[in-house]
């Protein structure tokens, strides 16, 4: 099947120019220095000193799973060596909020390191206003070319957010066990600690995209999605008091919690990255005049599939019907994207039992006022940051790319809950909604890569499905839970 008139294959494209040098290194083990030994050998020292402390306390398949992590870790730090400063930093605040506790968790009410720094819930507050102002900073440098330092500061403190939130989750771990040894476990369990785990996601992975394309303008775009989740969190934390340290449900005391989750929302992370950065490429799109498009986009408007030549005496009249369709998609696509983004903003209103008048009035209507006016002022300034955006090839790359992990990992992740609910119900799979949802989920991304790999698909129709398929994803993850009750219900709103 050929290229659609919406789907023009941008292929040829070289995207070097945009990708971090250390690609064009012959190996990866080439690329190893002193200070990536020193890394592992802290790691594997750290991890051991762990495991020998806390040996009565793990199964068979728990040592895997954290042989597995020790060199998953050492592995993604040397891949990609930023990770060494965010888990080194992480272990530098983990083990001094340990050392603080001192095996008491009261301190964590009587000292003010503790209070206000370096136990969990004050961590995941560093992290929410450290993301906040990163994303700020980001369109900053966004909206203001010249001011290249916002667009640093952003990414820096969006790092700062990742280590804050990463040693966040780490720590109440360790509370866990200070309030029982029953009680502690991985911080996975419940919505509250799910959302802070795929905020961090979400954004390690961003990060990642940012070095690897050289490009720091997608975190204004990328980083909302984060900020809208932040949102949620402060509400469900704040409001609902759901930070709460919890034991585990039954149905939650399994050893596969700790790679299904994990695995499950590396797939949701990367997926809101794809919807994000189509929304980016669907922006740039309608806000960019016809002539200035690149030439594979202009010639889908020709009945012909190419650009008239410039002998053609019916040349302008050809162009400007070819303008005209443009003008005509564009004012469409305009729409359907500010519908959208007001649909991905009102998600977490609608998942919920029992809207009032008076909850619709305080907080969620705040949050998705907030996000309208978000999306009508990124749809307003189309045009300015049309140009200031990544190129097509880059934002379709980086779409793809997310997408294929994405849907790796949630294969895997997939996979990995049918074994564990054979494990728990004695079948592979009983249809559970969230089953159900999840299928839905995966069919739909197989069906996106399907028709990128097989049938040249590019363009506005794979951006516009990307972010659409945000809105799957969300309610696989928040409106099963609620509306559609079973074994995968993290909590409640």
């Amino acid at each position: 099947m050929s290229s659609t008139s919406n789907a023009p294959n941008l292929t040829p494209i070289d995207l070097s120019a945009h990708q971090s040098k250390h690609r064009e290194n012959p190996s990866f083990l080439s690329r190893l220095n002193l200070r990536d030994v020193v890394f592992a050998l802290l790691t594997i020292a750290l991890f051991s000193y762990g495991a020998l402390k806390n040996m009565q306390l793990m199964d068979i398949y728990e040592k895997v799973i954290l042989v597995f992590s020790v060199l998953s870790i050492i592995a993604l730090a040397w891949f990609w060596r930023p990770l060494q400063w965010v888990f080194g930093w992480v272990a530098v605040i983990s083990l001094g909020a340990v050392a603080m506790y001192a095996g008491d968790l009261a301190r964590g009410e009587t000292g003010f390191g503790l209070k206000y720094m370096f136990a969990s819930q004050p961590l995941v507050m560093w992290m929410s206003v450290l993301f906040i102002l990163g994303t700020l900073a980001y369109w900053v440098g966004l909206i203001w070319p010249r001011a290249t330092t916002m667009s640093w500061l952003g990414s820096k403190l969006t790092f700062a957010g990742l280590i804050a939130g990463t040693a966040a989750l780490a720590v109440r771990w360790h509370e866990g066990y200070l309030i029982a040894p029953d009680v502690g476990h991985i911080p996975v369990s419940n919505l509250y600690e799910v959302f802070i785990l795929f905020a961090l996601l979400t954004t390690v992975f961003y990060l990642y995209y940012e070095e690897h394309y050289q490009t720091k303008q997608l975190g204004a775009f990328v980083m909302l999605v984060v900020v809208a989740a932040v949102g949620f969190l402060l509400w469900y934390s704040i409001e609902r008091g759901q930070q709460e340290i919890k034991p585990l449900i039954p149905a939650l005391q399994s050893w596969w919690m700790k790679i299904h989750v994990p695995a499950n929302f590396v797939g949701y992370g990367t997926f809101s990255i794809a919807a994000m950065v189509g929304f980016a490429y669907l922006v740039k799109f309608v806000g960019m005049p016809f002539a200035h498009l690149p030439a594979a986009f202009q010639a889908s408007y020709s009945p012909s599939g190419a650009l008239p030549a410039v002998t053609d005496a019916n040349a302008p009249q050809i162009l400007a019907g070819m303008q005209a369709q443009h003008a005509k998609r564009t004012k469409t696509l305009t729409i359907v994207l500010w519908v959208l983004g007001a649909c991905l903003f009102i998600e977490p209103m609608v998942f919920r039992k029992g809207i009032t008048a008076e909850y619709l009035s305080t907080y969620w209507a705040m949050y998705f006022g907030t996000g309208l006016l978000i999306v009508g002022f990124i749809l307003l300034w189309r045009k300015q940051l049309a140009t200031r955006l990544p190129d097509f090839a880059v934002l379709d790359d980086i779409m793809y790319k997310a997408i294929a992990i994405g849907f790796v990992f949630f294969t895997i992740a997939t996979i990995l809950g049918a074994f564990w609910a054979a494990d728990a119900w004695g079948k592979y799979w009983s249809w559970d909604p969230k089953e159900t949802w999840a299928l839905i989920v995966w069919l739909n991304y197989a069906a996106w890569l399907h028709l990128r790999l097989m049938a040249g698909m590019r363009g506005t129709r794979s951006a516009l499905w990307a972010l659409v398929g945000l809105l799957i994803t969300g309610f696989a993850f928040l409106g099963v839970n609620i509306f559609l009750s079973g074994l995968h219900s993290y909590g409640t709103l």
